[in-house]
């Protein structure tokens, strides 16, 4: 089982560089950065996590400008996004950024995606956000396209483009994994489509975890498919959680570490490196 950490990255916290780089030191596989262009004003969309919005969903940074400057300063470290919100952005242009940082990064780059909370701020991208896991659904299609043939094109309701030629490749292939984050219906069903792994919260439901990977498996089965491999995302930071992902056979298990100054990161990353030694 491996062991990656989140966060969002602003112009308050630790920099990225400077984590990417603690994480490889202290031995861990992946990184993970969110998204969120902006965040509107009006508030009118609840947040998932409940109460007052944190200040670092409208202070956090591009993630794949991060990933292409940690890549830089590391050599083992998988940087994926987690999540990136696909529907707000063009796919034609994602997928180019998407080949790039795998290319830069030597093929260490992992695809998170969902489809999004906030409908105010995929309003102002242009996305309906009762069309989004349409919207998100043809998108990714396309890139695959694009990513996998020299003469790509893809006709749907929402992406529409004749033959094109775009390079660079992505350095894995067929493309990077696409990891499925949630695991509501809209999701699951993407996840079975056209996602090759599963990036779900462990611990948002009532469900347990255990369980919820053995329904996705059985699904998966019945759609033709073999066992989905499965990232633990926002995990607890305790013994006995990741003693149940292990359990689970969780594949990969992420914590959540504070946007903060390094004093206060470092050390949680560190006390996070000598908790899961036992693990590996």
């Amino acid at each position: 089982m491996d062991f990656g950490v989140a966060m969002f990255p602003t112009d308050y916290s630790i920099g990225v560089v400077q984590l990417g780089r603690a994480l490889e030191e202290q031995g861990f596989e992946s990184l993970w950065l969110p998204e969120h262009t902006h965040i509107p004003t009006s508030r009118l969309s609840p947040w998932t996590g409940g109460g007052e919005l944190p200040r670092h969903y409208s202070h956090s940074l591009d993630p794949f400008v991060c990933i292409g400057a940690v890549a830089a300063a590391t050599s083992s470290l998988k940087l994926g996004t987690g999540i990136c919100l696909v529907i707000e952005r063009d796919p034609i242009t994602l997928a180019k950024e998407i080949a790039s940082v795998d290319q830069v990064s030597n093929g260490r780059f992992l695809f998170g995606i969902g489809g999004g909370w906030n409908r105010e701020e995929m309003e102002h991208h242009g996305t309906n956000p009762k069309l989004r896991w349409r919207v998100l659904r043809e998108r990714i299609l396309a890139m695959k396209e694009i990513w996998t043939k020299d003469e790509a094109e893809y006709h749907g309701d929402f992406v529409n483009f004749d033959p094109i030629w775009s390079w660079p490749k992505p350095i894995q292939k067929p493309h990077p994994p696409i990891l499925m984050g949630g695991d509501g219906s809209f999701a699951s069903a993407g996840l079975l489509e056209y996602c090759d792994e599963w990036l779900p919260h462990p611990e948002r439901t009532d469900r347990s975890f255990a369980d919820r990977i053995d329904e996705m498996n059985r699904r998966s089965a019945e759609a033709g498919r073999g066992p989905i491999p499965v990232s633990a995302f926002g995990s607890r930071a305790d013994p006995s959680a990741v003693e149940g992902y292990q359990s689970a056979d969780a594949k990969r298990v992420i914590f959540s570490v504070p946007s903060a100054p390094a004093e206060e990161v470092l050390p949680t990353v560190k006390r996070y490196a000598e908790m899961i030694k036992s693990f590996r």
